[in-house]
């Protein structure tokens, strides 16, 4: 059978110049303002000056450092209720009312946010009322709010990972008689890392960047930094937010390449191991 060569189209370099474009126009613009020393949109001069402002915010600063609290107090609570009912549907998934509880879990994801913060300020004010708890709505209800939706996306995630496991590797241990729960700690745990990074950051991100749910579900003195920038913009443009996404963009462009990079590790590693057992088998 001949091969053919690959025929390079212009059309194709075309759409994907015009793809990079449409998605990485806008945050080179946003952080090529974040230098002007000028607050109108028109380019003046380069200069730090926003960057020195925003360090000089006392309640933008507050607000970031309330968002990567709660998104990383959300996200690893999701990861772990997320791994765990991944597990119980694609382990365990013939029990009664398997269905209706996977229709449950994914039910966060095709819900709008306007109905799930609503419905979840109902239950925190339901619950006051009732228990007592939470006396308050802030840092701690918005958490709980963020958990809620985020745990979906963690289940979808490692849920396909599981799917895609070759359970030859941990129908052998268990032969060899190791415990259930030593297979999944040795041998499931570390195959689905790469799936349980992934869903990390999914949650990480979602939480940081949600407004509608925690705008519902927080109080005064609890203002994240999404609610923060909202009420900044409207009042008109502002350089400063510019200066502070364009630091998140940097740590987000940091954080992205060595998650990519220790999951492609992690990923040969396994197809390696899977390989030298088959060998070895």
């Amino acid at each position: 059978m001949s091969h053919l060569p690959t025929i390079r189209s212009p059309w194709r370099t075309a759409i994907l110049i015009v793809g990079f474009f449409f998605l990485y126009a806008p945050m080179a613009l946003l952080v090529f303002y974040s230098f002007n020393s000028s607050q109108l949109a028109a380019w003046e001069s380069f200069s730090l000056h926003w960057y020195q402002v925003l360090f000089h915010d006392d309640a933008m600063i507050d607000a970031v450092a309330l968002s990567l609290s709660i998104a990383a107090l959300a996200a690893t609570a999701a990861l772990l209720s997320g791994t765990l009912a991944a597990v119980v549907i694609v382990r365990f998934g013939r029990f009664k009312g398997a269905t209706g509880f996977a229709f449950m879990l994914t039910a966060p994801l095709v819900m709008p946010d306007v109905i799930t913060g609503l419905s979840l300020l109902l239950l925190f004010v339901a619950m006051g009322h009732a228990i007592g708890w939470p006396a308050d709505r802030g840092m701690l209800t918005i958490w709980l709010a963020h958990v809620t939706f985020c745990t979906a996306y963690v289940a979808v995630v490692i849920n396909a990972r599981l799917r895609e496991l070759d359970r030859s590797i941990e129908e052998a241990a268990m032969d060899l008689g190791a415990a259930p729960l030593k297979v999944f700690f040795v041998i499931t745990l570390p195959m689905i890392a790469p799936a349980m990074v992934t869903g990390w950051l999914l949650a990480f991100t979602l939480s940081l960047d949600d407004l509608v749910i925690a705008s519902f579900v927080t109080g005064p003195g609890a203002t994240t930094l999404p609610m923060q920038i909202f009420a900044t913009v409207r009042r008109g443009v502002n350089p400063e937010i510019n200066a502070l996404a364009s630091l998140i963009l940097f740590v987000v462009g940091i954080v992205g390449f060595i998650a990519w990079r220790l999951m492609a590790y992690e990923e040969k590693q396994r197809l390696r191991d899977i390989q030298r057992a088959r060998r070895d088998g």
